[in-house]
Formats: structure tokens, sequence, C-alpha cells
């Protein structure tokens, strides 16, 4: 058996897994862990969970927790990448290739600077780099990404007049269609279902489920309702394994989150899960 840790690096980057290596880890704590770019500093997402080790494709482990010095050169990096940014910018222009630069990203070890950029067809970026590596006597990587991943980098707010989804906590981008659009009676006006990307809104999966569910999913939500079962957050519920609170009501998969009177939390099925009286 081994421990599985999830570990970000961005805000709303995906979570990668490695190996806990027996330390002592809980939540936001800032981790060093080795990836195929180098060393990085990451933070954890995820407690350790046990899970059975696989001899084949072993996971690397976390080296270790991130100490102050550790914190300390994190900051001197996003310095530098500020100046790195100036300076790419400057060779760009030089250079007058046809690339919007978005981003510079030292590793944490400072083995390689990856650029990030846009643009409309492929590039050729050859004496860039070899005037970049010149500057700065490490690896350089320029690396073209898509129209959904300029917002996720990039930020800004979205027509609900709140921060992007993208940017604030989807690890992921799902597929998005049209027809999600239309299942929900939305206007298919460009302009109106389009985020600032130009591409379809990710937001227009969020309730999708309720407007397509199956039949017997229809059904069953109305039986429930019929029951009675209408499940609010902070409401005092019994199940199988006692007593607890409702902290949350998901109403498209039909369960709750329960804490339990030992502070243990379990997601259920409202089928389990039923009301105390005169609550």
């Amino acid at each position: 058996m081994e421990q599985i840790v999830g570990v970000r690096f961005k805000p709303a980057g995906k979570i990668y897994y490695f190996d806990g290596n027996d330390l002592e880890l809980h939540l936001d704590d800032g981790v060093i862990v080795e990836t195929s770019r180098g060393l990085e500093y990451g933070y954890v997402v995820t407690m350790p969970t046990e899970a059975e080790k696989d001899e084949e494709n072993p996971m690397k482990p976390v080296i270790r927790r991130a100490t102050i010095k550790d914190m300390a050169q994190l900051e001197r990096n996003k310095a530098r990448e500020k100046s790195a940014f100036d300076i790419c910018l400057q060779k760009i222009e030089k250079f007058k290739v046809p690339m919007k630069l978005l981003r510079a990203e030292y590793t944490f070890d400072r083995n390689k600077i990856v650029f990030f950029f846009t643009s409309d067809g492929r590039v050729d970026f050859r004496e860039l780099v070899k005037e970049l590596a010149a500057v700065f006597h490490t690896r350089i990587e320029l690396r073209q990404v898509g129209v959904r991943d300029e917002a996720k980098q990039v930020s800004g707010i979205g027509s609900c007049g709140r921060p992007l989804c993208c940017a604030t906590f989807l690890g992921d981008f799902a597929p998005v269609s049209i027809k999600m659009a239309k299942n929900q009676g939305l206007s298919l006006n460009p302009t109106k279902i389009s985020g600032v990307c130009g591409r379809l809104m990710c937001c227009l999966r969020y309730e999708n489920d309720q407007y397509t569910g199956d039949n017997n999913r229809r059904k069953k939500c109305c039986a429930m309702q019929q029951k009675g079962k209408q499940f609010r957050v902070g409401m005092k519920v019994i199940t199988d394994e006692g007593m607890g609170q409702v902290l949350y009501v998901n109403s498209q998969k039909h369960t709750v989150k329960v804490q339990l009177d030992g502070q243990k939390t379990k997601t259920l099925s409202w089928d389990v899960v039923e009301q105390v009286e005169n609550d």
C-alpha cells in the first residue's frame, strides 16, 4: 500500500497525483515534487489516501514539505518571470515573430523557462529560442496554446460579472456543444452563449443534466418530493451510520453530503437519508 496525494501547481490547474512518501501532509501544504519538467512547487489539494502500489508504473514521490527557503525561492522565481516576460516581448518584436506572448514560467529549480503564446498558425521561432537561450543561459521552451487556455491563463470577467470559471476553479476543459444551449431553451445568439475566449461558455454544462436527465431520474425526483424529501443545508438527518447534518445538496445527482456525529463526512443517495422529524 502507498499514500496517494493530489497536488496542484496553479490555483485552477489540473490535479496530479504523487506518492505521499509517508510525510505528514495537510490540505494547502506547500510541497516540492519531481515532474517531467524538473522540481516543482505545488500545493496539496486532496488528503492522502491509501491505494495499492503499482509496481509497473510507480508514482513519483513528494520530495519534501516546502520550507521557508523554498517559499522565498518561489517568490524570487515570480519576480524573474516578470523580467523574462518583458525580455521575451522585446525579442519577439526584434525578430517580428507573429505570436502573442501570454506568460513566462520558471520551473522551481530554474532549469527551464516556459513561454506560453498564441498564434493564428504555426510559428518558426528557432532564432528566437537561440536568442533567449543566450540571454538566460538555461533551457527554453515555447508552448503554443489555444484560445480557451489563453482565457484560463490571462483570466478576466465573464458576462455574469464574475471571474472566469476556467481561471478560478475548473481544472480541465470539458466538451461543450450547442445542443446544451438548445436543451435549456437559451438564445442561440453566439454573442450571448460565447465566453471571452470566443468558444461556447463552459457554464452551459452546469445545469444541462437537469434538462436532459432520463425519465427514471425525473420520476424519482418527483417521487422524492411527493414523499416530502426536500433537503436543505443545515437540516438534521438520519442515515444508516447515524445522525448527521446536511452540508450540501446535489439536486442533479440526487445526493446529499452529510456530516456525521464523528465529524466524518459522506455523500449519500436521497434514498438512504431521512429527515429527522420536527426539524
